[in-house]
């Protein structure tokens, strides 16, 4: 069922839907369910899975159990995956522990690497701009990291368009060039539309899109309410309740519809959509249990739209943003 795209203008081939590890695999959540998931993942031909270090909580603690998975069960596969990680946000106290510095860089990789067992990371990405280092500073140091052998391919996250730009100029003139360019996109974030996807197909990158559920609003789970066990319940977090407004379940209860006229569940209908455009390579979804990851995967059945179909949904858009 799994298909596959190739990454910008590279050889490498990316699943159409990744697994991420944002949340649901720290050691505050059931390890069995995680290697569960991992291993269903694996067999279903998704053979791309997306880490960082402050993944967790705690952070790294999604990088360690990864590597205990890998190594308890899948060590004999590993040149059969593409195993990513990041290094950008907070990860230890003091100076060196934020940012994008050549020393907070080089010290994450080294420590990622511990943290999954591994000889190198497929891709390793900046997570973040950081307008206090400057793009020199941090793209070299992932040249370095490659002509290092700690990874294959450089990926940039969350760049803002400007800096996205100079960034991969500096790695294309050194021949390091920007394997991928990972950031959101849902129906309720089209940003990349506008401008990244534009300069991703320019400089021959791929484009993974990340959140493609907006944290869980594009399914049923909120069109009753919020329920005790969803994100939007917890004190902290990404996704506060105050984000899921009346007008967006409104909003998620018109494209229910077309799920159910389509023989969709609405996150299969939410992901087939951010999967119309070829220049988006692969979608991370972050499964919160082996049940919400099979409907996930389902969503590769069906991706073909009408447009009458693409223009009821942008009506059915308008205005929506997260």
């Amino acid at each position: 069922m799994m298909r596959y795209s190739y990454c910008g203008n590279s050889g490498v081939q990316l699943p159409k839907i990744s697994l991420g590890f944002w949340h649901n695999f720290g050691f505050v959540d059931d390890y069995e369910t995680a290697r569960e998931m991992v291993m269903y993942a694996f067999d279903q031909g998704v053979t791309h899975f997306d880490l960082a270090n402050n993944y967790g909580p705690p952070p790294g603690s999604a990088e360690s159990n990864f590597g205990k998975i890998l190594k308890e069960n899948l060590s004999s596969h590993r040149d059969e995956m593409i195993i990513s990680s990041k290094a950008g946000h907070l990860m230890w106290e003091g100076p060196y522990g934020d940012g994008s510095s050549r020393k907070y860089l080089m010290a994450s990789i080294n420590q990622s690497l511990k943290r999954t067992g591994l000889e190198y990371f497929d891709i390793f990405y900046s997570h973040r701009y950081d307008p206090n280092t400057p793009v020199e500073e941090t793209m070299q140091a992932l040249v370095d990291i490659v002509r290092q052998g700690k990874a294959l391919y450089i990926g940039l996250s969350k760049y803002p368009p400007l800096q996205a730009r100079i960034a991969m100029s500096y790695l294309k003139e050194r021949d390091v060039p920007s394997l991928i360019f990972q950031d959101k996109y849902s129906m309720f974030n089209r940003q990349p539309e506008k401008d990244i996807l534009g300069i991703t197909r320019e400089f021959g990158s791929g484009f993974i899109g990340f959140s493609p559920l907006a944290q869980g609003i594009l399914t049923d789970k909120y069109l009753q309410g919020i329920p005790a066990d969803s994100r939007a319940a917890k004190p902290t977090g990404f996704l506060q309740r105050g984000q899921v407004t009346s007008l967006l379940v409104e909003k998620v209860r018109q494209l229910s519809v077309m799920a159910e006229q389509r023989g969709q569940t609405m996150a299969e209908l939410a992901l087939a959509w951010a999967l119309r455009d070829d220049r988006v390579t692969s979608l991370i979804v972050g499964a919160r249990n082996l049940e919400q990851l099979k409907d996930n995967l389902k969503a590769l059945q069906k991706t073909s739209f009408s447009i009458e179909e693409l223009e009821r949904i942008d009506t059915i858009l308008d205005g929506a943003t997260l």
